[in-house]
């Protein structure tokens, strides 16, 4: 039976439309349209907007838990609490740790993801190990090391294959040839938690890499003598930067400045969201290392921020409320650019007839009233 989506403003892979009619059919989008013939069930969401369900391509864990904890279950809980959030698809992200460890999460995942009930997993994302020491941020340095083919196969096998992102430092030795060849199996290549030189990031990115990890966060920044990381991600044509928008990871001058020269549609809005998203103030864990969260960050013993606990809806609304994008952009870098990003987007991230019917709406202030999830509501605020 088709129902019909009335709202005011739908935010499409063309554009703005709207007011009108979006039908949903089975779990699947339709068309839109102007008008309707009178009868048909309709849910009204007059004086809302529809967007697509957001896709969060960088989230460690949440509701108290953590991908690394290594547990199905815990998977499960993160899944149906991104709901609340506005999220419909999401990369589980790992953190450095134990080849041994790394891949029984790679296998926990493969072997549990499908049977998530909230948000859809649409791959993992592995965040290292293959970082250097100087920018580790909240990764153990112990499990650092050089990129390694046999390793990364070894992980993508214990997975089944479901590993769609993998980080890397593009000083370590043997990178290109790392790159080259997992980009050539289909898996998308970021770079971060690096001291790299402009040259050598633009090597990486040569030879595939496509994708800078939290911009500004966890990288050399920028040197009127040598641009590093940060000139690295601002000027490098074709690749993606994530961006953490919570007001504590950036300064709105300097997300500014990276949103108007890379341009809205190569910015991914990320939460890299601990296990505290969701959760009080208190004190957590972010895989080995104690967290406090207050004043709505977390941080170290050091006092080093690690992770988030940012919420996408979060973002999506900060960016516009803050001046750098209006509704229409801000929607599509937290929901189709992240997706691009990292090869998803056949899979989540956009309307358009015959996809699944993961959509959201939102108040014309861009607060998140409902998510709704094969065309079922989900969640409502």
């Amino acid at each position: 039976m088709t129902k019909y989506i009335k709202a005011d403003k739908f935010f499409l892979k063309s554009g703005m439309v709207g007011p009108g009619y979006l039908a949903v059919d089975g779990g699947v989008f339709g068309e839109f349209s102007k008008e309707i013939s009178e009868g048909q069930e309709i849910i009204d969401y007059t004086g809302k907007w529809i967007a697509p369900g957001l896709v969060d391509t960088h989230i460690h864990g949440y509701m108290n838990h953590d991908v690394m904890d290594n547990d199905a279950e815990g998977i499960k809980v993160m899944s149906e609490g991104l709901l609340s959030c506005g999220v419909t698809s999401f990369l589980p992200t790992t953190l450095t740790s134990s080849r041994e460890l790394l891949t029984k999460v790679a296998k926990t995942i493969g072997d549990s993801y499908q049977e998530v009930k909230g948000a859809k997993i649409q791959g993992i994302y592995f965040e290292g190990p293959f970082f250097t020491e100087k920018y580790k941020g909240a990764q153990n340095p112990g499990y650092f090391s050089d990129p390694s083919i046999e390793v990364f196969n070894e992980w993508q096998e214990a997975s089944g294959g479901l590993i769609k992102k993998i980080a890397l430092a593009p000083e370590r030795e043997g990178v290109s040839e790392f790159v080259k060849e997992v980009t050539s199996q289909g898996v998308v290549v970021a770079l971060g938690h690096s001291d790299a030189t402009l040259e050598e990031a633009q090597k990486a990115v040569e030879a595939g890499a496509s994708v800078f990890v939290h911009a500004f966060n966890g990288m050399r920044g920028l040197h009127h003598r040598e641009p590093g990381m940060v000139g690295a991600t601002m000027t490098l044509h074709d690749v993606y930067a994530e961006l953490i928008c919570d007001g504590h990871h950036v300064h709105h001058k300097a997300m500014d400045v990276l949103i108007k020269t890379k341009g809205h549609d190569h910015i991914a809005l990320i939460t890299d969201c601990m296990m505290a998203g969701g959760m009080p103030d208190g004190d957590y864990m972010l895989g080995e290392f104690p967290v406090t969260v207050a004043g709505g960050t977390a941080r170290m013993e050091s006092g080093n921020l690690a992770g988030s606990i940012l919420k996408l809806k979060e973002a999506l609304k900060n960016v516009v409320d803050w001046g750098m994008a209006t509704p229409e952009q801000a929607v599509m870098m937290a929901s189709l650019i992240p997706a691009v990003s990292c090869n998803i987007d056949d899979k989540c991230g956009v309307i358009a007839s015959g996809r699944d019917a993961d959509f959201i709406v939102l108040s014309n202030k861009l607060e998140l009233e409902a998510t709704y999830l094969d065309g079922i509501k989900r969640y409502e605020a």
